[in-house]
């Protein structure tokens, strides 16, 4: 089930929130509980019920862990429990997202003939197996307060962070699952999160699926070798926009999630701070993706040592962490290759700050911005070859005409019509072209200029006009459900 359906609008979601307010109203707290629990597996298990056994029995698993971490005494025997929590859990996530990929690489290199088992990847797994990780770890470092099975269970299945994060860890959400005050229906917060969680859908439905339907478009004119097509205008405006449609789609889903907690009065971490406005790479992975972040910082890299072993050790540690988060993101040398050229430009950047910090801010930016720009060519292309000869088209400098089937991509319905209808602009030859520049220009204005969306939600004040704001952006995005929806977590 998808925040963006007519099922989870219409249905899922108010029957949740009056099930779970009316059941602690009448003092059933656990009942809430259990509730909030079963609608959370209907949510994962709505499109695949088969997976519902896989999250059972993790949550099973890993809560066995952590009473298994308090009763355990011995140093020696709780840091080998740890380690067994750690391997199964990764044991898990290799079987189900990277045995594929492992076994036709070991194909390729030794000409062996290992079967591949075409696994359908359980949505979701990164994020909750992560959120595990977390959770067993830091019990066996004595970090966790008592915690019954219902409240872990509601822990990892809440279902605004559950398949495409926040990942949430357990400080953050176990004690408002345990705290009464916030089982109390609060107008307030639920304002906020309508607020919210409109700005978030409006970012999916009407900015990220409309560069999406270009992005598809170029990718198959590149993959049918169609150059002339696809000409450095083209892959220019491709480029740009997937970059922008990574933004506005994971970072909208973020907003929903977060927005989602708030009308449950539960406070999930901000995951997106204007990533795009960050002047160096190391400032943008500080606004992007910053639960992940977090998580590879506190659970890898200190562990490896951090900062604290010279500067060769830092280094090392920093490409191993982007390593992982590469091949996190998907099973597959593009994501491996995208992790590395991360970690080697914020290598770079961390090495020569002397140098970067007399640059002008402007050039900073631009640097920045263009290498993430780039970045994002590798990791949505199906080969390592295929992005090599996208980018290589771009500096052809070959500034022809973009695509017609490229700039037609780019309309909302809903303004084209009436806009069209007009005597003057309906005879324009250019005007889609013009819609697509429109799009675009509109698009980095919202990324770079205003506040972002949290940053709204943590200064809003309920009135007449956030509730029309609201409203009307909700129903809009309704009206959209029916065009095409590309769902991007389905490698996590």
């Amino acid at each position: 089930m998808l925040f963006n359906s007519y099922i989870f609008v219409l249905c899922f979601l108010p029957l949740c929130l009056v099930g779970y307010f009316v059941l602690n109203r009448l003092g059933a707290k656990k009942g809430a509980l259990l509730f909030l629990l079963g609608m959370s597996l209907w949510f994962y298990g709505s499109n695949t019920p088969k997976y519902l056994v896989l999250i059972i029995c993790s949550v099973l698993l890993n809560y066995g862990f952590y009473r298994l971490s308090c009763v355990l005494t011995g140093e020696k025997a709780r840091r080998w429990a740890k380690l067994a929590a750690v391997a199964l859990n990764l044991g898990v996530l290799f079987y189900f997202k990277y045995y594929d990929f492992f076994a036709e690489t070991v194909n390729s290199i030794f000409r062996s003939n290992w079967t591949l088992r075409h696994i359908m990847l359980p949505l979701g797994i990164s994020f909750f197996t992560f959120q595990q990780i977390s959770f067993v770890v830091d019990s066996f470092n004595g970090e966790v307060r008592d915690c019954s099975l219902l409240d872990y269970a509601c822990f990892v299945t809440f279902f605004p962070q559950l398949i495409a994060g926040p990942i949430v860890t357990h400080d953050e959400l176990v004690p408002q699952l345990q705290d009464d005050a916030r089982k109390r229906f609060s107008f307030e917060s639920f304002s906020c999160g309508v607020y919210i969680f409109s700005m978030g859908l409006a970012k999916k439905v009407l900015i990220a699926d409309n560069l999406s339907a270009a992005v598809t478009t170029g990718y198959a004119l590149v993959e049918w070798g169609d150059w002339a097509a696809m000409n450095s205008s083209s892959c220019l405006i491709v480029m740009l926009s997937y970059t922008l449609q990574m933004y506005f789609d994971f970072s909208g889903y973020s907003d929903m999630a977060i927005g989602l907690g708030k009308m449950f009065n539960i406070d999930l971490p901000q995951n997106f701070n204007s990533p795009y406005k960050a002047l160096t790479i190391l400032d943008h992975w500080k606004r992007w993706h910053i639960t992940l972040t977090r998580f590879l910082t506190k659970y890898i890299y200190i562990p490896l040592g951090g900062s604290r072993r010279g500067a060769a050790r830092t280094y090392a540690n920093i490409m191993i962490v982007y390593l992982l988060s590469g091949l996190w993101h998907g099973a597959g040398w593009t994501y491996v290759c995208w992790g590395a050229l991360h970690g080697l430009f914020c290598v770079l950047t961390r090495w020569g700050r002397r140098v970067f910090d007399r640059i002008p801010k402007a050039l900073n930016w631009l640097i920045t911005f263009t290498f993430i720009n780039l970045g994002f060519i590798v990791f949505r292309a199906e080969s390592l070859p295929q992005a090599f000869a996208v980018i290589a088209r771009i500096f052809d400098f070959d500034f022809g005409a973009v695509s017609p089937g490229i700039y037609t991509t780019f309309h909302l319905t809903e303004v084209m019509l009436p806009l069209s209808a007009l005597p003057v602009v309906g005879k324009l030859v250019y005007w889609p072209s013009a819609m697509m520049v429109l799009f675009l220009t509109a698009a980095m204005l919202i990324v770079l200029v205003p506040k972002n969306a949290y940053e709204k939600m943590t200064a809003m004040q309920p009135h007449v006009g956030t509730a029309v704001f609201s409203v009307v952006l909700i129903v809009w995005c309704v009206f959209s459900f029916g065009s095409v929806s590309a769902f991007l977590y389905f490698n996590f």
